[in-house]
């Protein structure tokens, strides 16, 4: 069984990566392989916040008090 890393965790990997890539040190092939580990990386976290982005709802009440959940949609 595959754990699924977090959002925190795959964004510090992302912005290590940024890291190494902007410091000039890595040969070309290693900066593709790095380029291409990021965008990966980019994708996850793009897939995590939009699968959380349409988990979220909003509580109202209705007319007799009673709370009720409404899709969250963006203004």
């Amino acid at each position: 069984m595959t754990k699924k890393k977090s959002f925190e965790a795959a964004l510090k990997e992302l912005e290590e990566i940024v890291r190494q890539m902007e410091s000039g040190d890595l040969s070309l092939e290693d900066a593709v392989k790095k380029y291409e580990s990021g965008m990966k990386q980019s994708k996850y976290c793009l897939d995590l916040l939009d699968k959380t982005e349409k988990k979220i709802s909003l509580l109202t009440k209705d007319r007799e008090g009673n709370l009720k959940e409404e899709p969250f949609e963006d203004e």
